[in-house]
C-alpha cells in the first residue's frame, strides 16, 4: 500500500514510525512532515489546510489510504473531499469533526443526548459574557469555541481572572476566530484521564489507558499546552470507572451522531473528569491526542493500518488490538517562549545518542533540517518516548534519553509519570 500521511508533529511522527513496520504498506509520503518523519516517509511541500492540494497529489500518486493526523484538515473536510473524488481517507468527515472544531456545538450535542458533561453557557457577545462571570461561582473555566492548539482553556479562581481570559479571547483574539464565540463552564474536580477509542459508527475499540500533563510547568502549574508529555497505562481509576466511560459516554456519543446525521469513523478522543458523581466528559477530539499518539504507538503490537482500514470500512468488530505490557512514558522538550512564542531555529544536538538508548524513540514534532542539521521549529520540539519495565523504569528511562538533547532555550517537565509513582 501506498500511504500519504497529512501533518508535521509528533503524533505524525509516532504514526509514520508504527505504519512504517506495517508488512502491507510499500511506501510512506508525508505532507509536510519534519526532520524526523523523513526518515520514514517522503516529505512533500504540501500544508494540511491545503486540502485541495492533497488530494490533488493523492490521485496522482495513486495513494491507497490518506491518515489525517491533526484537526484542523479533518474539521476543513479534507475526508468529504477525498470521498467526492474516491480517494480514502481516514478520519471523521466535516460534520463529525465539528465536535472538535466547535466546543459548543459538541457541549449542545452532550446536553441534548443526556451525556454527562459540566454545565455551561455559550456566549458570543463580550458584555454579556463578562456580566455573567462577574456572578458565576468560582472557579471556572473560559474556553474559545474554536481551534486553539489546546491552549484555549483558562481555569479561573476569580472574577479578575475571568474577565481577562475574556478579554483575551473575544477583544484581543488570542487564538483568532477560535475566540468570536467562548463557553463559560462549571469547574469539575477530579481525576482526569484520556480514553481513545476507533469507531466505525457500528462499534468500539477502546485503547489502552494513557493520562497526559497540559500544564507547562512541574506540578501541574502554568498555562495549558498542547500536552507536555503523558504516559500509558494510566491505572489511576478502577476499571469499573473505564467501563462506565464506555457505557454511560462513549456509546451513546456514537449513538448521538448517527441520529444526528455526524457518523463517525475514526478515532474518537474523549478528555474525561473522573468525579465524584461519575465521569464526565471535559472536551472530545476526533484524532490522535499529541503526546498520548506516541505512548501508546509505542505499546500497540497490532498492526495500525488494518486498524485503520476496517476503520473506514465498517468492520471494526473484527478486530482485536494486542499490546506491549511494558509501560511507556513521553517527556515532551519544547522550545524557549512556550507555550507563548516560541523561540525557534536552534540547532539540535545529541539526537543520536539519545536514539540509541534501549526501548526508546525520538519522536519529532517542530523539526526541519537546515544545512544537514536539525533545527527548531516550533513550540513542542521533541517528544522522547520510551518503555519499562514497570513504570518507573519507563520514567527513568525517558529522561535518560532527555538528558542527552540539547539546544538553547529548550525547557520540559521533570514529573511527567510522577503523579501515578506517588
Amino acid at each position: 500500500m501506498r500511504i500519504l500521511l497529512v501533518g508535521s508533529g509528533g503524533r505524525e511522527h509516532a504514526l509514520a514510525w508504527k505504519m512504517a513496520q506495517s508488512p502491507r504498506v510499500t511506501k510512506i509520503y508525508a505532507a509536510p512532515g519534519n526532520a524526523g518523519i523523513a526518515r520514514q516517509a517522503e516529505c512533500v511541500d504540501i500544508t494540511p489546510e491545503n486540502i485541495e492540494g492533497l488530494a490533488d497529489f493523492a490521485a496522482r500518486e495513486k495513494i491507497d489510504l490518506t491518515v489525517v493526523g491533526p484537526e484542523a484538515p479533518l474539521c476543513k473536510g479534507i475526508v468529504n473531499l477525498f470521498s467526492e473524488r474516491k480517494l480514502r481517507a481516514f478520519g471523521p468527515t466535516r460534520e463529525a469533526a465539528q465536535i472538535e472544531g466547535s466546543k459548543i456545538t459538541c457541549k449542545e450535542l452532550l446536553r441534548r443526548h443526556g451525556i454527562p458533561t459540566a454545565g455551561f453557557r455559550a456566549f458570543a457577545d463580550v458584555r454579556a459574557a463578562t456580566a455573567f462571570a462577574r456572578l458565576g461561582q468560582y472557579p471556572l473555566v473560559v474556553k474559545a469555541d474554536g481551534l486553539a492548539a489546546g491552549k484555549g482553556v483558562v481555569l479561573c479562581s476569580e472574577p479578575a481572572e475571568a474577565e481577562a481570559a475574556i478579554e483575551q479571547m473575544m477583544v484581543k483574539r488570542a487564538f483568532g476566530a477560535a475566540g468570536e464565540r467562548i463557553l463559560i463552564e462549571e469547574y469539575l474536580g477530579g481525576v482526569e484521564a484520556s480514553v481513545i477509542a476507533f469507531t466505525d459508527s457500528r462499534s468500539i475499540a477502546i485503547l489502552e489507558t494513557v493520562q497526559d500533563h497540559k500544564r507547562v510547568y512541574d506540578g501541574d502549574r502554568g498555562p495549558n499546552t498542547g500536552g507536555m508529555g503523558a504516559y500509558s497505562p494510566a491505572p489511576i481509576v478502577s476499571d469499573r470507572e473505564y467501563e462506565r466511560v464506555e457505557r454511560e459516554i462513549l456509546v451513546p456519543m456514537v449513538h448521538a451522531l448517527n441520529k444526528e446525521q455526524r457518523r463517525f469513523h475514526g478515532i474518537l478522543y474523549a478528555g474525561i473528569m473522573f468525579t465524584k458523581s461519575g465521569p464526565k466528559v471535559l472536551e472530545f477530539n476526533v484524532r490522535f491526542g499529541d503526546p498520548e499518539c506516541q505512548v501508546l504507538m509505542m505499546r500497540m503490537k497490532s498492526d495500525v493500518v488494518p486498524l485503520m482500514l476496517a476503520t473506514i470500512e465498517e468492520r471494526l468488530g473484527d478486530g482485536v488490538i494486542e499490546w506491549d505490557p511494558r509501560p511507556a512514558v513521553c517527556v515532551v522538550i519544547a522550545s524557549g517562549g512556550y507555550p507563548g512564542h516560541a523561540e525557534v531555529g536552534y540547532e539540535i544536538k545529541g539526537l543520536d545518542e539519545a536514539s540509541a538508548m534501549p526501548n526508546t524513540m525520538v519522536f519529532h514534532a517542530g523539526t526541519q533540517m537546515k544545512r544537514d542539521a536539525p533545527i527548531t521549529s516550533g513550540g513542542r520540539v521533541i517528544g522522547v518516548t520510551a518503555r519499562g519495565k514497570d513504570h518507573r523504569a519507563a520514567q527513568a528511562a525517558a529522561y535518560a534519553a532527555v538528558k542527552l538533547i540539547r539546544f538553547t532555550g529548550m525547557h520540559y517537565r521533570t514529573d511527567i509519570g510522577s503523579r501515578l509513582l506517588k
